[in-house]
């Protein structure tokens, strides 16, 4: 092999191409379609005496975002002998990644400790892992945030956040 040759199969190695990022969107979106028209169907599409039924109009978005992931999944296995370009490198990814994961974390841990301690905790994290914020300036912003969020939601527009054990201890 020559070196232009092997520097090409390697930069192919260490990245990620188009197809499969595209198959698995335009997948998602048939799925998440196929949902809307089968509760719009469930609900009604039709005209009552007071006009559209309720899933008149996401039947028909429904249909829309069916025929467009249709076509991208057409275009996709068209073309599947033609050039795979570039999605993303291993380096792109693992930043990707980098946030990706962490959030996952947060979103289970709201359902299992609340909003206020998960968002703490998330903040110091993405502070002192990400932004290399020192250790005071990290507990101030992680604890102020969610304690503003909890005076303006719970306390001034008297509206409930998910809480957790700690928040049911405290009587909130």
């Amino acid at each position: 092999m020559t070196q232009e040759m092997e520097a090409t199969h390697g930069d192919a190695a260490a990245s990620v191409g188009s197809r499969w990022p595209e198959v698995a969107v335009a997948g998602s979106l048939l799925a998440i379609a196929v949902m809307v028209i089968v509760d719009s169907l469930r609900v009604g599409i039709g005209w009552a005496d007071d006009g559209p039924m309720s899933g008149y109009f996401p039947f028909y978005i429904g249909l829309m975002l069916m025929a467009s992931s249709g076509f991208i999944l057409l275009s996709v296995f068209l073309g599947w002998k033609k050039v795979n370009p570039v999605f993303a490198d291993r380096e792109q990814l693992s930043g990707v990644f980098a946030m990706l994961i962490p959030m996952i974390v947060y979103v289970v841990a709201v359902t299992l400790i609340g909003i206020y301690l998960a968002s703490a905790a998330l903040i110091g994290y993405f502070m002192r892992r990400h932004g290399k914020f020192g250790w005071l300036s990290t507990a101030a912003v992680s604890v102020g945030v969610p304690v503003v969020f909890f005076l303006v939601f719970e306390r001034w527009f008297l509206v409930p956040l998910p809480k957790g054990p700690i928040e049911n201890m405290l009587g909130f």
